[in-house]
């Protein structure tokens, strides 16, 4: 069975060794994993609620871009995109908010610290709180559940903040789902093996403390880092505790078990700190050499990096877009066309229990839906020029045409002499793609001769 994992990166500071071995490198790894169906984001509207410099947003969002495609991430593997790129988000986040509890809001754990830390200095409870920092949990939501994500790794921190995202989508399918679930519960992951690396003065590696190491800083920069990491007054010779040494736990974070050992016995017989900070540097230069240069490559060449984004934006929006247009009609954000044509294709054959929904695109074209009787999306027709083309090919399927059902992976595709004319949804697996299909039968089936 396929799992959908996602997971977003905040685009506000440059990456450190910290947050290549918390987060981003066991993310690659598990994205490697099989039946692992992978979303990755720059949360860069979530960077709007902490950062108003534009500058520092801009150069943020490039940076761990390149990050995370130097570190080894396969845009041909997963789907890789920045939040800002899918309409859908901000437009479902409103769907959410509109059911999403007050209350609920007023226990997020970042919106009380705030009040808490304002009612101390006896401020006014709610003062220099932007409804962004408020509404935070819900932008979250509407991320993990466009996708309906099945698991989303995050730090404790954040556990408060998956929780809430599946209180809020369970609300909305009790309101509205009649019988359906829109949404997938999600679950929160915490990788217990994750590292959680100190910086140069031994306090968590952070941006905040100014204690971190530059991810892909220059090799002179990175040896110049390591050599200002804090240690003990112990001289060459005598032995050393690795267990309470900041240097070792950099070291056994990206190290072999044979290689930690190794070091760790090293210290124990004497090895002075100046050697053992060389050997951190040796050992994190072999690691991270080629995806430096990889790195700054890709840095170069801005637009690379914009094409890659823009086409996983495409792919997300394949999955957003159809899913979004079923959520306007499960609240009543329907086309007054629709409801026309429904209630005419009602008084015309009571029996009939799915419905074709023309709709005009973005673009300007023309397309339409087949809608099943529970307003599952069953096709999502191609798009035409014109409104005249998409209503003849929409009438011929109606009046029983020569429809061909192709499978295709996990999907399927529908053909009329030789063209084809619509697909189906991607799903999770063989079954419910195979249910699809007869549901697909059936809805035309009462419709042909």
């Amino acid at each position: 069975m396929t799992t959908r994992i996602l997971t977003g990166i905040t685009t506000t500071g440059t990456p450190h060794l910290g947050n290549y071995a918390g987060a981003i490198r066991p993310a690659i790894l598990a994205s490697q994993q099989p039946g692992a169906d992978s979303f990755y984001f720059l949360a860069d509207y979530h960077a709007l609620i902490k950062c108003d410099d534009p500058l520092r947003i801009q150069r943020s969002r490039l940076e761990i871009a390149a990050t995370w495609l130097a570190g080894g991430l396969d845009p041909d593997k997963v789907t890789f995109y920045r939040q800002s790129d899918i309409p859908e988000i901000p437009e479902l986040t409103w769907l959410l908010t509109c059911v999403a509890a007050k209350g609920l809001l007023n226990r997020a754990h970042a919106y009380k610290a705030s009040v808490d830390k304002n009612v101390e200095a006896g401020e006014d409870p709610d003062a220099g709180v932007s409804m962004g920092l408020f509404s935070y949990p819900v932008l979250m939501a509407a991320d993990i559940l466009m996708f309906n994500a099945h698991k989303v790794p995050v730090g404790r921190d954040q556990i408060q903040h998956v929780e809430m995202a599946r209180d809020i989508g369970q609300r909305f399918n009790h309101l509205f789902g009649q019988g359906r679930d829109f949404f997938a519960l999600p679950e929160a992951v915490i990788e217990e093996t994750v590292a959680t690396l100190p910086g140069l003065d031994g306090r968590k590696m952070s941006k905040s403390y100014d204690n971190t190491i530059p991810l892909f800083t220059s090799a002179k920069d990175m040896k110049d880092a390591i050599s200002r990491i804090v240690t003990d007054s112990r001289a060459p010779g005598e032995a050393k505790d690795p267990d309470n040494s900041h240097l070792f736990t950099l070291f056994q974070a990206f190290s072999t078990p044979a290689q930690s050992a190794e070091f760790r016995d090293e210290l124990l017989q004497g090895l002075g700190w100046g050697e053992a900070k060389q050997r951190l540097f040796q050992l994190l230069d072999g690691q991270l050499a080629e995806k430096r240069e990889h790195y700054h490559q890709l840095i170069a060449r801005p637009s690379d990096l914009e094409d890659i984004l823009l086409a996983g934006a495409a792919k997300a929006r394949k999955i957003a877009t159809p899913f979004l247009e079923q959520l306007r009609e499960a609240v009543g954000l329907r086309s007054f066309r629709t409801a026309v044509q429904a209630t005419g294709e009602v008084k015309k054959k009571a029996a009939k229990t799915a419905r074709f929904v023309s709709f005009r695109d973005e673009d300007g074209s023309f397309r339409f839906r087949l809608l099943a009787a529970d307003g599952e999306q069953l096709l999502l027709s191609r798009s035409f020029a014109d409104g005249k083309s998409a209503g003849a090919v929409s009438k011929q399927l109606q009046q029983g045409g020569e429809a061909d059902v192709r499978v295709e992976g996990l999907g399927f595709s529908l053909w009329l002499a030789g063209e084809q004319v619509a697909e189906g949804p991607q799903f999770e697996a063989a079954e419910a793609r195979d249910a699809a299909i007869a549901s697909l039968r059936e809805a035309l089936a009462p419709q042909q001769d």
